[in-house]
């Protein structure tokens, strides 16, 4: 059983990483660093400044003030990106308090790692990985924003008429164009739940290394309460575990969305947090 000693510098190293090798700036701020986006793509986020590897392993800064959250939230306003910082509760405890007494709002999320022994659950028939030419790329890529902004896990009202209005806008085309390049490149996979010809559910890992992380899983409000999201990680992870990940790790939205994900094998090994300035 995967436990969070093992798992989390091994996360650390991961979410240092990734940004950098998808086209961020890496910028010094002591215990944080701010990456910035400087390619066509995802705006990233502030966290906690990697330690040097030592003889415990890999570790991150602690000991974060509320002086150093706020000069990185002036960097980021100057900027013009996203204030937002993410961490690992149980590696920077102290990142909490000095991000809300900044006036953040912090959110938390279980992070879970696949259980290497879980036993895999069958291919669906209306589930497929996406190559960077589908022809259901654009609307695959546009699912996901029609399901965020729809949260929770109850059917709801968008359908495949919202979709074909979604996806006609250009801003959906640019997110074609970004992740079929992730994948020609390597830098992502998309699995897709397709049905008579319409993307129901769609999601990506991000690999880096032997490590993958599953994001942005979301299924079109209408379709949902079907397994269709299971279904695209499922595919998810077994893509992954083929292209040689030896962890693959997401976190979830809530505790019922974790339980879901528990019945594919992933097992919580902590708790991600999201610091973010209240709309």
């Amino acid at each position: 059983m995967t436990t969070t000693s093992d798992c989390l510098p091994e996360l650390e190293r991961y979410y240092d990483t990734a940004p950098r090798a998808g086209g961020a700036r890496a910028e010094d701020f002591g215990p944080l660093t701010l990456f910035v986006q400087e390619s066509d793509g995802w705006p990233y986020y502030a966290r906690p400044t990697l330690a040097a590897p030592s003889a415990e392993g890999v570790s991150v800064a602690e000991g974060v003030s509320v002086a150093d959250v706020e000069r990185v939230l002036a960097r980021q306003r100057e900027l013009k990106v996203p204030e937002a910082f993410e961490w690992v509760a149980e590696t920077t405890p102290s990142l909490r308090s000095a991000a809300e007494a900044a006036g953040l709002t912090v959110h938390g999320h279980p992070l879970m790692v696949l259980d290497p022994t879980a036993v895999r659950l069958p291919a669906h028939p209306d589930v497929r990985v996406f190559g960077a030419a589908d022809p259901l790329l654009r609307p695959a890529v546009t699912v996901p924003m029609l399901a965020f902004a729809a949260p929770g896990t109850a059917v709801g009202e968008a359908g495949p008429a919202e979709l074909a209005v979604a996806e006609k806008d250009p801003a959906s085309e640019g997110r074609r164009v970004r992740v079929a390049g992730m994948i020609e490149s390597g830098r992502t996979a998309l699995a897709a739940a397709v049905r008579d010809g319409v993307v129901l559910c769609s999601g990506q890992y991000v690999p880096v290394g032997d490590v993958a992380e599953v994001v942005g899983v979301g299924t079109l409000p209408s379709a949902r309460r079907q397994g269709l999201a299971l279904a695209v990680t499922a595919a998810l992870v077994a893509d992954a575990l083929a292209r040689g990940a030896r962890t693959v790790f997401l976190s979830a939205g809530d505790e019922d969305v974790a339980r879901l994900y528990a019945r594919l094998g992933f097992r919580s090994v902590g708790t991600a947090l999201i610091a973010d300035r209240p709309l």
